[in-house]
């Protein structure tokens, strides 16, 4: 297990990659952009050079979906049933007698139960097999990271500081769009296959988020890079066309948008880091656009 103490530590005598200032380009004022991790804790922001003055510059932010509607019931439910089976369908019944036994032996071990408890069939038994391999990789996380706590993380803090400070706060995205991009643009085939993904490399995944997450807060964004390209080298890999649908097409789609928010107000932007790395990045894509991008100091 990673000592969080001991890498925020070290995080403090290095240089700030998480988060950047946007200038150039015509714009009056700065504007800033910082790479998010649901697997963070809000605690880590204090780690941040610079992110207390960002936020204090910034006029407006932006996430990938502005908060309000992310929390308001309606979406939450959206979310919730995005995540199930059409009435009538079960995991038990999508799934071969074989599949069906390797995921109860990882369940069996989270969470000490399986599907053949009524509770469990009831809750997870109905997720659609894309909404299980999401609730998977969190509680393979908790089970060797018992004191994380997921409904207190990194993502939506900005977004809640700038509201608090009475700015706005605009989401480069809808809730319905990402549950079309998110749950309704993999088939039904598909998803069982990525879920079973998941129960059968258990160990691959374990070690891909704890480098994520040892990168991140190391404050890395090529180490984050390299941990999120790294491929098993069997049909598990993410399909280039995944890759689009899920990371590249959105930032293009944000970058559209960024100019015009910047020129109206300085804005801090708060995306989940996966966004920011690579060419087809989003901290490329403005550098291609003529912006100067450089990390907070």
């Amino acid at each position: 297990m990673f000592s969080l103490a001991l890498i925020v530590a070290a995080t403090l005598s290095a240089p700030a990659q998480i988060l950047y200032k946007i200038t150039g380009n015509g714009l009056q004022k700065p504007s800033f952009i910082i790479g998010t991790y649901h697997l963070a804790p809000v605690s880590f922001v204090d780690s941040i050079p610079g992110v207390k003055a960002a936020l204090e510059t910034a006029e407006q932010a932006c996430g990938e979906v502005e908060i309000s509607e992310l929390t308001s019931n309606e979406s939450v439910q959206k979310m919730q049933a995005a995540m199930m089976l059409p009435e009538g369908q079960t995991l038990d019944k999508l799934l071969s007698a074989d599949e069906l036994s390797r995921l109860n032996a990882l369940l069996k071990d989270l969470l000490g139960v399986d599907l053949s408890n009524p509770m469990v069939a009831q809750q997870l038994g109905r997720m659609s097999p894309q909404g299980l391999s999401t609730q998977l990789t969190v509680l393979m996380y908790l089970k060797k990271n018992p004191d994380f706590n997921p409904l207190s993380s990194f993502d939506g803090y900005f977004q809640q500081q700038m509201v608090q400070a009475g700015k706005p706060v605009k989401g480069f995205e809808t809730v319905d769009f990402q549950v079309d991009v998110l749950f309704n643009g993999t088939p039904m085939e598909d998803q069982v296959k990525g879920l079973m993904c998941v129960v059968d490399n258990r160990e691959w995944q374990e070690q891909m988020a704890d480098d994520v997450v040892s990168a991140f807060f190391s404050q890395d964004l090529k180490a984050i890079e390299d941990a999120l390209e790294r491929e098993m080298g069997n049909d598990c890999d993410s399909k280039p066309e995944d890759k689009d649908r899920l990371i590249y097409n959105r930032n293009a789609n944000w970058l559209k948008m960024m100019p015009q928010m910047m020129s109206e107000k300085s804005t801090f932007f708060a995306v989940g880091a996966a966004h920011l790395v690579g060419e087809k990045g989003v901290l490329e894509g403005l550098r291609k656009a003529g912006y100067q991008v450089e990390g907070m100091k």
